[in-house]
């Protein structure tokens, strides 16, 4: 009767009969609630820390802007008292003291008081102060000024320094216009600042063009009269003025926007920034001071400043919601494995009480299957190494009965003493202790991966010896104590007979491979491409410098020895020989790297294999000597013994292939013959040891001032010719000249001074070899006809 189990309660509070989606429901709306929760608490941070951020940057932007026009005024007033304790001021003066002045303004100027009785004499002495037309002039139609219509008072513009590249408006009357007579009239008296309605200015960037006049009276100390002497005034622009060092459009993070509240009527925009207005209720408002008018400041958080400033609500709702997420699915997935695995335990259980009473039955088939292995012995030991198990293939293989072996035997009792020992002797060596001679048995029996069992020798009833694979495994017990041994032997005396006669038959084979100039090898080239060496012989590492059991996996490395010239060729023609299963020829350089380049000369015959491959059987030698033989001789063929230089086979060769050339490319051709003058009689007077001597060297000389593309060769006796692509008739006859004057300006030794007689021809199109070689010849003789010792040019 089996005694009732009550299962334990996950995290000690839930039931295993709760379902798995109810706890990961429950789950998922606990962590959407606590999501919920710390998104509305970031949300409303983030918006807390948007409005103190904005504004302290609205603060920072309005103390800018108050500061620069607290700056203009503080300008414009040092100007005036410059006036005023000036006794007089020259041009020069009044452009160095404003020069440093001109920083986010566009101009400053001064207009001095003129009357109506002084207007004649102010325009005179003016135009020879400044050395140029001078007169008071007002704004016409168009806007061009003209001489100005008669006033009581002017108050004309003498001197100006501007930023603009037009010319300033010297002579312009401040009171005929409105806009400039009206702060005239507000700034009356000493000490005061007025400024215009605004206005566009003339002469600058029209993006900067809206601004305002900002002018003071300068009253002279003690004067009588109770108007000012004159005005001094800064033309500003208000985007210039709010724009200037600070961040451009694309960067601001305020939108900001200047009204002018002393205008009648509805405020009138001075400056409104060009960036976008954020979606956002955060908003400043400032009122600014700048003389006598009042300004609006109005600053709004830009686009910029909101993209910058992104909540991390969003982030922390999509975290939290996917922890929800993920910690329900953790659940769930704990819940249902739990409840899984309890009911795969009760249902193991089960199957285990099955399984016992099959294991019975096996443990009887196992003991059955052992007997009837009669090929293997199977000998089972314990502790001490006494056999407890015998099975009839030990009796086959070792002569023993089962009764005689169980309980009386040893498995060291079956083995060869001094070969124990020795194993015993090494294992000692190896691992630096001592090993007793059943350990070194059982550590020199287990094979390591893709290896096969140690072979021992193995003592039979009788006395004789047979060769065996023995493989000996610890036993353990249901818990994992070690009770005994158990080893398993096959007989591989004729296997080892015939391992030794192939072993013997490879020696053969290497001897005569050795005996063998160059390599025998077997190339293999796969339907895929890959292709090996399945044999190849010594020969092959000397032809190669390659491992040769790298070659046996991949024959790249062969291929990459091959010079890129020939590389080509060597591929496709063993491609055509696996197509056609033809017999593979070549011969082909290789590049190695202690032997540097060689020739080698390959044979192979093809044969199909089943899986679509190529199998070449084939030899390879090194015909590095021969090439050089062949080299040494194509050399002598072409060269004259006496001379050194080229012979007439080699200029015949040279000039078919350069008229071929010719003839392709349109290119020019020409060739210059020299003939010795008086040769045979050099020959007579010296001797030919003399004569042989003088051909030698004017060859030297010769040789030396031609260029490395022309073709100097010997066409026999004394006569000569020169080859010369790429240059026409006038070219070559330059040279020939050139030729002539150095064989006739240095005597030879023992001889005195050698002349020659040239002629020269240019080749024509269409024309062959013939033809001009008796251009050429036809010079030389005119030459000679002429006098010797000197060149002649074609004729015809």
């Amino acid at each position: 009767m089996s005694i009732p189990t009550q299962r334990p309660k996950m995290l000690g509070f839930i039931s295993e009969e709760v379902s798995a989606w109810l706890v990961a429901v429950v789950a998922l709306v606990v962590g959407g609630l606590l999501t919920a929760l710390l998104a509305l608490a970031a949300w409303q941070l983030y918006q807390q820390q948007q409005a103190q951020r904005f504004e302290l940057l609205a603060n920072e932007r309005y103390s800018r802007i108050e500061e620069r026009l607290l700056d203009q005024t503080q300008r414009l007033d040092s100007l005036r008292r410059f006036f005023v304790y000036a006794q007089e001021i020259t041009r020069d003066e009044f452009d160095g003291y404003v020069r440093p002045l001109l920083h986010r303004s566009q101009a400053y100027s001064w207009a001095p008081r003129v009357s109506q009785a002084q207007r004649a004499d102010f325009e005179r002495q003016t135009r020879e102060l400044l050395g140029r037309d001078f007169s008071i002039r007002e704004l016409g139609e168009g806007g061009v000024l003209q001489p100005s219509q008669v006033r009581p008072v002017y108050y004309p513009v003498l001197f100006s320094q501007t930023l603009s590249k037009l010319p300033p408006p010297l002579g312009f009357d401040l009171l005929s216009q409105s806009v400039r007579r009206d702060a005239l009239n507000r700034a009356s008296t000493p000490g005061s600042i007025a400024v215009s309605a605004p206005f566009d200015l003339i002469g600058v960037d029209p993006a900067y063009a809206r601004g305002m006049l900002m002018v003071a009276p300068v009253f002279a100390p003690q004067q009588p009269d109770p108007g000012p002497k004159g005005y001094v005034m800064a033309v500003l622009s208000m985007r210039q003025l709010m724009a200037d060092g600070l961040p451009s459009a694309e960067e601001d993070n305020l939108v900001v926007r200047i009204l002018d509240l002393s205008a009648a009527g509805e405020p009138e925009a001075l400056f409104q920034s060009g960036n976008t207005v954020g979606d956002s209720p955060l908003e400043m408002r400032q009122v600014l001071h700048l003389g006598d008018r009042s300004y609006q400041l109005n600053m709004f958080p830009s686009k910029v400043f909101l993209d910058g400033d992104r909540s991390s609500a969003t982030a922390v709702a999509f975290l939290g919601g996917l922890l929800s997420l993920l910690l329900s699915a953790l659940l769930f997935s704990l819940f249902s494995q739990r409840q899984r695995a309890l009911t795969l335990v009760e249902q193991r259980t089960a199957e285990l009480r099955i399984s016992e009473e099959s294991l019975r039955d096996t443990h009887n088939q196992l003991r059955s299957v052992l007997e009837a292995a009669t090929q293997v012995a199977i000998i089972a030991t314990d502790l001490h190494g006494q056999i407890s198990t015998f099975n009839a293939g030990a009796e086959r293989m070792l002569g023993y009965s089962s009764e005689e072996a169980v309980g009386k035997l040893t498995l060291e009792h079956l083995l060869l003493p001094q070969e124990v020992q020795e194993r015993a002797r090494l294992m000692s060596l190896r691992f630096g202790r001592e090993i007793s001679s059943s350990q070194a048995m059982l550590v020199d029996s287990v094979p390591d991966i893709d290896e096969e069992p140690g072979e021992w020798t193995l003592r039979r009833k009788d006395g004789t010896h047979l060769s065996a694979n023995m493989l000996v495994t610890a036993v353990l017990d249901e818990y994992g104590l070690w009770v005994g041994h158990l080893a398993i032997c096959i007989d591989i005396t004729e296997r080892k007979r015939v391992h030794e006669a192939l072993e013997a038959r490879d020696r053969l084979l290497e001897k005569l491979t050795a005996q063998v100039p160059g390599g025998i090898y077997q190339f293999r080239l796969d339907p895929d491409g890959s292709s090996c060496f399945s044999y190849a012989s010594e020969g092959l590492r000397d032809i190669y410098e390659v491992d040769l059991m790298l070659l046996r996996q991949d024959a790249t490395a062969v291929f990459e020895r091959i010079h890129p010239d020939d590389l080509g060729r060597v591929r496709y023609s063993i491609r055509e020989s696996a197509e056609q299963l033809t017999p593979w020829r070549e011969e082909y350089r290789v590049q190695l790297p202690k032997a540097g380049l060689r020739w080698v000369r390959g044979e192979a015959t093809p044969e199909s294999l089943p899986d679509g491959g190529t199998l070449w059987h084939g030899y390879l030698t090194d015909i590095s000597d021969l090439k050089r033989v062949e080299e040494e001789l194509r050399a002598l063929s072409v060269t004259d013994s006496l001379t050194g230089i080229h012979n007439r086979r080699y200029f015949q060769e040279r000039l078919k292939t350069e008229l071929e050339r010719a003839q392709r490319g349109g290119q020019d051709l020409a060739v210059i013959m020299l003939d010795i003058d008086h040769f045979k009689h050099i020959n007579d007077q010296y001797g030919h040891a003399i004569g042989d001597h003088v051909l030698q060297n004017l060859c030297q000389r010769i040789s030396h001032r031609l260029r490395r593309t022309d073709v100097f060769c010997r066409l026999g006796g004394e006569e000569f010719m020169v080859l010369c692509p790429g240059s026409n008739a006038a070219q070559a006859h330059s040279l020939a000249l050139e030729l002539w004057q150095g064989l006739r300006s240095v005597p030879v030794e023992g001889v005195g001074r050698v002349t020659a007689s040239f002629g020269v021809a240019g080749w024509r199109p269409g024309e062959g070899a013939d033809a001009l070689l008796l251009r050429a010849d036809s010079g030389v003789y005119l030459a000679k006809q002429g006098g010797r010792d000197r060149v002649e040019a074609e004729q015809f």
